[in-house]
């Protein structure tokens, strides 16, 4: 008994609606949760606000971002190392980079249903969006969450949740030079969790106050540092379109002068279409040497590169490409979202690109009753789960198993029937077109794996 093929009549008559258009955040909260991407923190107890528990299926589809990101920032470039800084610095790193004294939002509160909003991001000048009320005269609300170091809590022992993942580069700036032995120009990478008390987070994992940062610390010499931050926007952009974003769906945005940060001489944005409308993906910023030298000043340890060549003391320029995890996720989820109608059923399917998917291959039973054909499908997955991300699933009906798999984006279902038993093929179905490909038992591997882009080892 084998699976029979697709209909042609039901692959012509797909009717497709995937990325950005038509999808709401609603939908995509509730595949997250059905799924086992997401599920909201301590959810038994009420949850608590803004924070966001990565469930089996979202670990993995995390881990496969922040290691692609690493692939192409570090391990593909002959400019860059990497570096896993510490959450928990000296509070005086805090205030050399001017978060202490600065890291401010203007907060209102309403007098009437007592909701808080930034100031800035009200609608209606004094009016609350959420029911009209009045609101207070602004006040600065403090986005660094404060703890405390050793068994006393005095003013000694306060100390500070790291805001961003930049200022353990730049306080590791010398170590890494010296350790390395880097030449000018020539980056440091760091993925890392970072914390900020916002006032208002929101639209599910895109703002929370716990996220994790994907960012580099690129250090230039003056003079070089306008010409590096146009290479490094183009570069960050063809990144998102590599893992299958369409160039549509993204859109540069230059900062104005009067939204430029204090550090900052120039600052792009990439940003992707969400449901909640265009929103920031990714910024890339020129910090010019404001940090190194803000360091230098605080510590007394000088923070500089010395040109062997030129024979002079150079305090580099720093383009900063910063993205954010959570929020990368969330497109690559929002653009892979697909809805299609076959013989008049909705399909969903995710289409991930595969090196994002958090199983490449399902190996699915078509008997589950039959000990021969689980025992060869068993086999099958052993083998291939060396190779690829794969998964065995006996759980249900071969159709429903198709649909499971679609919706969390694996991009291949092999299906091990009576009749492998005795041709010793099984059928590889394709998430994407649907098609059915009867391949040998013994080339299932190096037909995947040239399929998914497997690099050879």
């Amino acid at each position: 008994m084998a699976v029979p093929p697709p209909d042609k009549s039901e692959i012509s008559n797909l009717k497709s609606q995937s990325g950005p258009a038509g999808v709401t955040l609603d939908t995509i909260v509730s595949l997250c949760k059905r799924r086992g991407f997401v599920f909201q923190s301590s959810e038994i107890y009420g949850g608590i606000g803004s924070t966001w528990d990565w469930g089996p299926l979202g670990v993995e589809f995390k881990r496969n971002i922040k290691d692609a990101w690493w692939k192409a920032m570090v391990h593909d470039r002959d400019d860059m190392e990497g570096i896993d800084a510490a959450i928990i610095m000296n509070p005086k790193v805090w205030e050399a980079s001017g978060h202490i004294a600065g890291f401010h939002d203007p907060m209102v509160e309403c007098k009437a249903c007592h909701h808080r909003f930034r100031e800035d991001h009200l609608k209606e000048k004094g009016k609350c969006p959420d029911c009209g009320g009045e609101v207070t005269p602004p006040r600065q609300f403090s986005l660094m969450f404060k703890t405390n170091v050793g068994p006393v809590e005095d003013t000694s022992a306060i100390a500070y949740l790291r805001p961003e993942t930049a200022q353990g580069i730049f306080v590791n700036f010398d170590n890494v030079l010296t350790t390395s032995r880097r030449k000018l120009p020539f980056g440091i990478a760091q993925i890392g969790k970072a914390f900020r008390n916002e006032i208002t987070p929101g639209n599910f994992v895109f703002r929370s106050r716990e996220f994790e940062q994907m960012e580099i610390e690129f250090f230039v010499r003056p003079g070089t540092d306008e010409d590096w931050h146009r290479r490094w926007v183009e570069d960050r952009l063809r990144w998102y379109t590599d893992l299958g974003i369409r160039p549509e769906s993204l859109r540069k945005r230059e900062h104005g002068k009067d939204e430029l940060a204090h550090y900052a001489k120039a600052c792009v944005d990439l940003e992707f279409e969400f449901p909640m409308g265009w929103s920031e993906l990714e910024g890339i910023a020129n910090r010019t040497d404001f940090d190194l030298k803000q360091h230098t000043k605080f510590s007394g340890k000088t923070l500089s590169f010395f040109d062997e060549e030129k024979k002079d003391h150079v305090v580099p320029f720093v383009i900063e490409p910063s993205a954010g995890v959570d929020r990368s996720a969330l497109a690559f989820l929002v653009h892979a979202y697909t809805e299609e109608k076959v013989k008049d059923e909705k399909r969903v399917s995710l289409k991930l690109h595969p090196t994002l998917a958090p199983i490449q291959a399902a190996i699915l039973p078509l008997l589950r009753n039959r000990p021969d054909v689980v025992e060869t499908a068993r086999k099958l997955y052993t083998d291939l789960k060396r190779r690829i991300r794969a998964r065995y699933d006996d759980t249900g009906s071969i159709g429903r198993l198709y649909r499971r798999q679609d919706e969390i984006g694996t991009p291949f279902c092999i299906t091990v029937d009576v009749q492998t038993l005795t041709d010793q093929k099984v059928t590889v179905r394709d998430r994407d077109t649907m098609l059915q490909d009867r391949i040998g038992l013994d080339s299932v591997g190096s037909y995947l794996e040239t399929k998914l882009g497997v690099p050879k080892v």
